[in-house]
């Protein structure tokens, strides 16, 4: 049954809205609202384009009967977002013929999102790119913000822009369809949120942890506005991570490093790593006296009660992890950087962390 979505604007240079709620994807008139032209892609995965693709052109069909539709449709995971299958995007839109009111319509988890984000921003530089996103994971973080990227064999999201999406429609319906590992991994980032700025939201998540596992809609939609209605305000205020935006990187440092050393595909998923290296940089907060070491175990207590990971992989070389933080895009000249905390709802940027610091998180 179809309820009122939750909206949440963000202002800035290119606004847009965010839309949360039930069978949005079937919203025709919603969908074609963000159309300027008259040629739309809908890229997507091979996971999800047999679920909801038909759903997406059928609408857009019903709404606007002269749009020119084409579909391009990517292997699914994280291993697929490459470079070459960019280049198979922009061919798609080559072929559709696709002017500079075009618009493409990213319907799948974070890699879709991120990849057809990029060559959005890249074809005719820069059209319209629309987020539909159907993982928790891509909701609450990367269908927000307007970061696009792909991964190459040094590191991940190494190459990529800033584009703004022209707007954001996350169908809670699809997450019906989701994993639960999946789900649990999407709960990863909400987590950050509360992490970084509300230790609040972490009490309310910790109250609602049996109903978010279980996909209970009320408890997911707020949560998701309520991890949007965040991101939204930081990115605002800073979008191109010249400063506070940074913020959301909590545990992404070590979380990247461990993806691209176990390699794309294999062992965690990003929301799962993220896990991990959230409490990384807890416990590396600590050795810096910034935070108590309670806090950390606190924020163990809480993913291991959603079921995420909290243990680097075995086999993962501290030595080789460190390496791979060095190309971080949020290492400077001047050293590592990381994002620490002060304690749950505190974190901040700390440049010039020492590398037997981090060793020791690793090694702990």
């Amino acid at each position: 049954m179809s309820t009122s979505p939750h909206t949440v604007d963000v202002g800035g240079s290119t606004p847009y809205r965010i839309h949360v709620g039930t069978d949005l994807l079937d919203d025709g008139a919603l969908l074609a609202s963000t159309l300027r032209g008259r040629h739309a892609l809908i890229v997507s995965d091979a996971n999800v384009a047999p679920l909801y693709a038909d759903r997406v052109e059928a609408s857009l069909r019903a709404a606007c009967p002269d749009l020119r539709i084409a579909r391009h449709v990517i292997p699914a995971g994280e291993a697929h977002k490459t470079l070459d299958n960019f280049g198979a995007v922009i061919n798609a839109l080559a072929a559709l013929g696709a002017t500079r009111d075009a618009c493409v319509y990213a319907l799948g988890g974070g890699v879709v999102g991120d990849l057809a984000g990029f060559a959005s921003a890249c074809w005719m530089r820069g059209i319209d790119v629309v987020q539909l996103p159907t993982t928790l994971l891509a909701m609450v973080d990367s269908s927000v913000g307007g970061k696009t990227a792909v991964d190459i064999a040094q590191g991940k999201n190494l190459v990529g822009a800033f584009h703004p999406p022209r707007a954001v429609l996350a169908d809670t319906t699809t997450l019906h369809t989701l994993p639960p590992r999946e789900l649990r991994a999407g709960l990863a980032e909400v987590i950050k949120y509360g992490a970084i700025s509300d230790a609040d939201f972490l009490h309310w998540l910790a109250a609602h942890c049996d109903a978010l596992l279980a996909g209970d809609a009320a408890a997911l939609a707020e949560a998701i506005a309520r991890s949007c209605t965040y991101k939204a305000a930081i990115t605002e205020r800073d979008p191109f991570e010249h400063g506070e935006r940074a913020l959301l990187n909590f545990g992404h440092t070590f979380g990247h490093a461990i993806e691209a050393e176990q390699g794309y595909g294999d062992g965690l998923n990003h929301g799962e790593a993220v896990a991990v290296g959230m409490l990384l940089a807890a416990r590396l907060s600590a050795a810096l006296g910034m935070a108590s070491l309670g806090d950390a175990e606190s924020l163990r207590s809480l993913l291991d009660g959603f079921g995420l990971p909290t243990e680097i992989p075995p086999g993962l070389d501290p030595e080789a992890l460190l390496a791979r933080m060095r190309l971080d895009k949020k290492t400077q000249a001047s050293g590592l950087r990381f994002i620490l905390w002060d304690g749950p709802g505190q974190a901040r940027v700390v440049a010039d962390v020492g590398p037997e610091h981090v060793l020791a998180a690793l090694h702990d």
